[in-house]
């Protein structure tokens, strides 16, 4: 399996990996024609790759109101706030493909504010970026925004779940100096 250089550290992936963890990792090449660098970097330590895993696919495949693509779009928010080579590029890659629309995904890395959103999307990022730039600031009348446009307590839960993993997710990326698979820099263009 190619390593695509996920770390500067040196953390040597479980040998062999349990049957669960290479079932899971021969999905994903499957798939998305690669193994995330993220979760080759996590296999070093099975518990904490499934951990990152499972908090992973319930905030952004789980049962929201929120769809897929707003989800990727938060990501995309929170990592271009932090300027996560690794996120920006994976996360802008699926805007692009859920999108069907090579330029937003290149506005939402870029500058989120120059891509053609509706106000619920709008109010969605901006509360998840002022989460990552400042998140002891948050009042009601900043939750009181989101349910102006429509968005329940239930979704405003979900949107700061994915706004705080990705807050999480970035800081260990730019930690470790995990690079993102070259696949996704020629994904959905």
């Amino acid at each position: 399996m190619a390593n695509d250089a996920p770390t500067a550290l040196d953390l040597p992936m479980v040998d062999p990996l349990p049957e669960a963890t290479q079932k899971y990792f021969d999905v994903c090449q499957e798939k998305l024609g690669m193994i995330p660098n993220v979760l080759q970097t996590y296999a070093f330590d099975i518990d904490k790759l499934n951990s990152f895993t499972a908090m992973y696919n319930d905030l952004m495949l789980g049962a929201s109101n929120l769809s897929k693509l707003e989800r990727e779009m938060i990501a995309v928010v929170v990592s271009s706030v932090n300027k996560c080579y690794y996120c920006l590029t994976a996360h802008g890659a699926a805007v692009r493909q859920l999108s069907g629309n090579p330029i937003l995904g290149e506005q939402m890395v870029m500058n989120w504010r120059v891509a053609d959103l509706d106000a619920r999307q709008t109010a969605m990022l901006e509360f998840s970026e002022n989460l990552t730039v400042s998140s002891a600031k948050t009042t009601e009348a900043d939750r009181q925004a989101l349910r102006d446009v429509g968005f329940t307590d239930r979704d405003i839960f979900d949107i700061a779940s994915v706004a705080a993993f990705f807050n999480m997710t970035n800081r260990v990326a730019s930690a470790t100096n995990m690079k993102p698979n070259d696949g996704y820099h020629a994904q959905a263009r």
